[in-house]
C-alpha cells in the first residue's frame, strides 16, 4: 500500500513538472530551443499601417484660424525584421542588431504613395521655435534665406516623399547658419531612418541560468540608461525588447525598452482571453503612461511637459518641438482635441494592446499605436510662421501589427499548449488511477483483520515453543526454529 500511494504521487506530480521543464526549455535563447528561430527570424507577418492628417485650411491657420485636418490613409507596409550579429557572451546574455525592412502594399491601403497631401512643412516650423531665443538678427536671416528658398509654412507632397524624404536646400541653409542644429543633409522625411536600419545594439538575457530574466536588457547600444531625461527613473532602461517576456506571466504588468519613445514603458494587464484556442493576457497602455509631471509626479522626469496625453521628445530628438501620444489624443486632455477640428478619439481604433501567452511570455496578438506632433506657433522675426496660434499639431499616426498565425500557430499550439495540456490532466488521470488501488490496498488490509478476528488460532493445539538453551542463539529465523520444533 505504501508503494501504492507513493507510487500514485510520484506520478502525478511528474507531469507537472515536465510542463515547466518543456516551457522553460522552449523559451531560452538557445539554438535548440523551439522559439529560437521565431526570436531570430520574426515568421510573423507584421504591418505599418500609416495615417497622414492633411490640413484642409493652411491660409486661415496662418491668419489664426484653428486648424482643420482630414486623415488619409491607412497606407500599409509589408515590415520584415531580422537579427544579424548575433553574438552570445559568457554572462548569460546575447547581444544582437535587429534590422527592418518596409514594402508598400497598395492592395492594402487606401490610397497611393504618389498622392499630394498638404502638411505643415515641419523642417521649416520647427527650425522656426527651436531659434525662437536666437538674436533677432540671426532669426532675420533665417526669415530671408526662407523667402529666397520660396519656403512657406505649409508644402504639398506626396506620400513617399512625407515618408521617405525629399530634397530640401533648406537642410544646407539651416545647418551653414547655425551648424550642427540639423544632421541631415539633402534629403529630409519623417521616416527616413525607419527602413532598412537597426534599432540599436541590444543585450539581452539568454534565460541559461535563470528562466526569469530570459529577453531582459541589460544594455542598449553598451548603456545601462539612456541620459535624455531629468531622473535616474525616467532614464532606466526596463523591460524586454518589447519582442518576448520571461514565462509564467503574473496578470500585473510588462515593460519594455522602446528606442523609437527613447523611453522604457509599463502596460497593465487589462483581462484574460483566448486568442485562436491559446489563452492569453491583455495588456494595454494605462491612462498615466503620457500623463504630465503634474497629475502623474514620477512623469515629471520627462517634462518639460504640457497637457496630459502627449511627452515631449525634443531631448531625443535633437530638440525639435517634437510630442508623442496616441493617436487622434485618446486618452488625452480635451483642450488637445479640441484645438485642431477633425479628430476623434476612439479606444476601439486607436488604444494599443498586446495579447502575451502568460505560459512562455510569447506574444500572439498585438497592436502598438503611436501619434507623432510638432508644436507650433508665430515666432517674431520668422516672418513665414505668420499668425499662427500655439498648437500640438499632428502629423501621423502609426501602427505596428501582427499575430501568429497559419504553421507557426500550429507549431507553437502543439509543443506549448497542447503537449502540457495533455501533461497537465495525465497527472489527474494517474491520481484517479492511484485512488482505487489505494481504497483496493485498504480493503483487504480490512478484509484479513477481519478473518483473524473471526478464526481466531486455538492454544491447545499450538506446540510450545522450545526451551532455551546454553547453546540456543539469542536472535533465531523462522526456518531454523520451525526445523527445530519438527525434529522435536
Amino acid at each position: 500500500m505504501r508503494i501504492a500511494r507513493r507510487s500514485g504521487c510520484f506520478r502525478a506530480a511528474l507531469p507537472a513538472c515536465s510542463i515547466l521543464k518543456i516551457s522553460a526549455g522552449n523559451v531560452r535563447i538557445d539554438p535548440s530551443s523551439i522559439s529560437f528561430n521565431m526570436w531570430r527570424d520574426i515568421p510573423v507577418p507584421f504591418y505599418l499601417t500609416v495615417n497622414l492628417f492633411e490640413v484642409q485650411n493652411p491660409q486661415e491657420v496662418l491668419q489664426g484660424a484653428k486648424p482643420k485636418v482630414n486623415q488619409r490613409g491607412p497606407y500599409v507596409y509589408r515590415e520584415f525584421k531580422y537579427k544579424t550579429n548575433i553574438t552570445f557572451h559568457d554572462n548569460d546574455t546575447v547581444s544582437y542588431l535587429e534590422y527592418r525592412q518596409l514594402f508598400f502594399r497598395p492592395d492594402l491601403s487606401n490610397g497611393t504613395e504618389d498622392e499630394y497631401i498638404v502638411m505643415p512643412n515641419i523642417l521649416m516650423l520647427g527650425a522656426a521655435v527651436m531659434m525662437e531665443n536666437l538674436p533677432s538678427f540671426v532669426k532675420l536671416l533665417l526669415s530671408g534665406a526662407l523667402a529666397g528658398l520660396k519656403q512657406e509654412a505649409f508644402i504639398n507632397r506626396t506620400v513617399g516623399e512625407i515618408l521617405w524624404g525629399y530634397e530640401d536646400p533648406l537642410l544646407d541653409t539651416i545647418n551653414a547658419l547655425v551648424p550642427g542644429l540639423i544632421p541631415y543633409k539633402g534629403k529630409f522625411g519623417i521616416f527616413i531612418e525607419f527602413n532598412n536600419t537597426n534599432s540599436g545594439l541590444f543585450t539581452v538575457n539568454t534565460g541559461m541560468k535563470n528562466i526569469s530574466q530570459v529577453h531582459m536588457v541589460d544594455s542598449w547600444n553598451g548603456l545601462k540608461k539612456v541620459n535624455y531625461w531629468r531622473t535616474n527613473e525616467c532614464n532606466m532602461i526596463n523591460g524586454t525588447a518589447g519582442e518576448m517576456w520571461p514565462p509564467y506571466m503574473s496578470p500585473t504588468s510588462l515593460e519594455f525598452y522602446s528606442p523609437d519613445a527613447c523611453r522604457s514603458m509599463t502596460l497593465v494587464y487589462e483581462q484574460s482571453g483566448k486568442f485562436k484556442g491559446v489563452p492569453t493576457y491583455r495588456f494595454v497602455a494605462p491612462k498615466t503612461l503620457f500623463a504630465n509631471g503634474t497629475d502623474y509626479p514620477p512623469n515629471e522626469g520627462f517634462c518639460p511637459c504640457r497637457q496630459s496625453g502627449i511627452q515631449n521628445v525634443s531631448s531625443c530628438r535633437l530638440n525639435a518641438p517634437m510630442f508623442i501620444s496616441h493617436p487622434h489624443f485618446y486618452n488625452a486632455d480635451p483642450s488637445l482635441v479640441d484645438a485642431v477640428e477633425g479628430l476623434h478619439p476612439s479606444r476601439e481604433e486607436h488604444a494599443l494592446f498586446l495579447d502575451v501567452h502568460p505560459v512562455t511570455g510569447i506574444p500572439m496578438n498585438c497592436s502598438i499605436k503611436l501619434q507623432l506632433n510638432q508644436y507650433m506657433k508665430q515666432v517674431s522675426g520668422i516672418l513665414q510662421t505668420g499668425k499662427i496660434q500655439p498648437v500640438v499639431m499632428p502629423l501621423l499616426w502609426f501602427a505596428e501589427s501582427g499575430y501568429i498565425d497559419g504553421s507557426v500557430l500550429s507549431q507553437f499550439y502543439t509543443n506549448l499548449v497542447l503537449i502540457p495540456s495533455i501533461l497537465d490532466y495525465l497527472q489527474y488521470i494517474f491520481l484517479g488511477l492511484s485512488v482505487p488501488l489505494i481504497i483496493s490496498a485498504a480493503l483487504v488490509m480490512m478484509s484479513q483483520k477481519s478473518s483473524k478476528e473471526k478464526h481466531p488460532h486455538d492454544p491447545t493445539t499450538q506446540s510450545p515453543p522450545p526451551q532455551p538453551s546454553e547453546t540456543t542463539p539469542l536472535l533465531q529465523d523462522t526456518g531454523t526454529q520451525s526445523q527445530d520444533t519438527a525434529e522435536a
